[in-house]
């Protein structure tokens, strides 16, 4: 039997601590906004004895990031304005997972030539997160891409808006969780992917996954 702590908390293994996905049924649902990226939507779902709630909400349709480390450990960061804060982010590549049926490490591998004009043959899942459970549906998958090459320039992508003329640059895995440590790097999947980059290579990168690993936080792919 598990001890009792604090409050009389049971003390719990790790085994214990994992997401289920189990979502309650929804008896109402409609879209209060059509957005260009995403929609806000109202929902009532039924959670059984404790009633029926209604809550508001981004529904939206994920993302993929990429820390793509070379053969120094540097990371490859990419610095692009981001109007809703307004400011100049420090980013790993990502993007959208706004082409239907595309495989995820299909985009990520796209998102990572046209940001970052660069290509990996060696590519694993490092970690998965959602961004605002209260308020979105949002989950980032985030890469791990390793063995980099350089696209020919003849093929690189043409960049547009928030994109155009974008700084790229390299920054040592080590310096770059110490910037997020001090309070330099914001955005959520560079803080994320960083800290789980550095984490994992400590413990011999096992905590990676197969590339096509499941992804039941998506819910395009339960």
């Amino acid at each position: 039997m598990p001890r009792n702590d604090f409050r009389g908390h049971p003390q719990l293994a790790r085994t214990d601590v994992v997401d289920r996905i189990d979502p309650r049924p929804v008896v109402e649902s409609h879209v209060i906004h059509e957005g260009y990226v995403f929609d806000l939507v109202s929902e009532t779902a039924d959670l059984g004895e404790a009633g029926q709630v209604r809550r508001e909400f981004l529904r939206h349709p994920g993302a993929v990031a990429v820390v793509a480390l070379d053969s120094e450990d540097r990371v490859v960061l990419i610095q692009q304005y981001r109007h809703p804060v307004g400011a100049f982010e420090w980013e790993i590549p990502a993007g959208l997972l706004d082409v239907a049926g595309e495989d995820p490490a299909v985009a990520v591998a796209r998102e990572l030539h046209e940001e970052a004009d660069l290509r990996a043959e060696r590519w694993d899942v490092l970690i998965d997160y959602w961004t605002t459970p209260g308020g979105n549906d949002e989950a980032i998958r985030i890469y791990l891409a390793r063995d980099l090459s350089l696209v020919p320039e003849d093929e690189w992508h043409e960049r547009e808006d928030e994109e155009r003329d974008m700084p790229t640059g390299w920054l040592s895995l080590d310096d770059a969780r110490a910037a997020v440590l001090a309070g330099q790097l914001h955005n959520p999947s560079t803080v994320v992917g960083v800290l789980a980059a550095h984490a994992s290579r400590a413990d011999g990168w096992a905590s990676l996954r197969p590339a096509d690993s499941p992804w039941p936080e998506h819910p395009a792919h339960r």
